[in-house]
């Protein structure tokens, strides 16, 4: 019988949060982002990378809850491929490509967030909206959406987020609580 790690527990919440922001539908309905299985995987992925970057202000723990976080997105990619009937063969080819992805895009937007600019915008481009070009009101949203989520996260204390425990303001187009 399976018996989770304390850590896999945490990374096990941390990750259920995520993926419940990333599928609020004001990102799909106001910020333009494909209703698609591409544009709800840039969605977490995006959610993940606030996350983990946070996680790095913990050191050595946090590091370790990060690599654990990724662990458990991307068991949950596999799973969910094969949900699809994705067949043995090319879920390691899949899962590997989306690995692939997953850290372009934490270098371009950890690079867009840390050089402002329109560095981010670019890459939320690139990424977020790769099959279909968003409206510049859109793109602004989600711009300003995830600076405001990665200085949101940086508030909260990193024991709590280290027990699991993250929080999210408001998804585009939803009042301020």
């Amino acid at each position: 019988m399976f018996v989770p790690t304390p850590d896999q527990l945490v990374a096990n919440a941390l990750y259920n949060t995520l993926v419940g922001q990333s599928r609020q539908p004001a990102f799909y309905l106001d910020g333009g982002v494909p209703d698609t299985l591409d544009g709800r995987f840039d969605m977490i992925v995006l959610h993940a990378f606030l996350v983990m970057r946070r996680l790095r202000d913990g050191g050595e723990r946090g590091e370790t809850l990060s690599q654990v976080l990724f662990d458990e997105m991307f068991s949950d990619m596999d799973r969910s491929l094969r949900e699809m009937g994705v067949g043995d063969m090319g879920i390691g080819k899949r899962v590997r490509a989306m690995g692939k992805a997953f850290m372009g895009r934490v270098k371009a937007y950890d690079e867009g967030l840390d050089t402002g600019g329109d560095a981010l915008e670019q890459a939320l481009l690139r990424n977020l909206y790769r099959s279909a070009p968003p409206s510049d009101e859109s793109l602004a949203s989600m711009v300003a959406y995830a600076r405001r989520e990665a200085a949101h996260l940086g508030e909260q204390p990193l024991d709590r987020l280290m027990a699991g425990e993250v929080t999210f303001g408001p998804a585009l187009g939803e009042p301020k609580p």
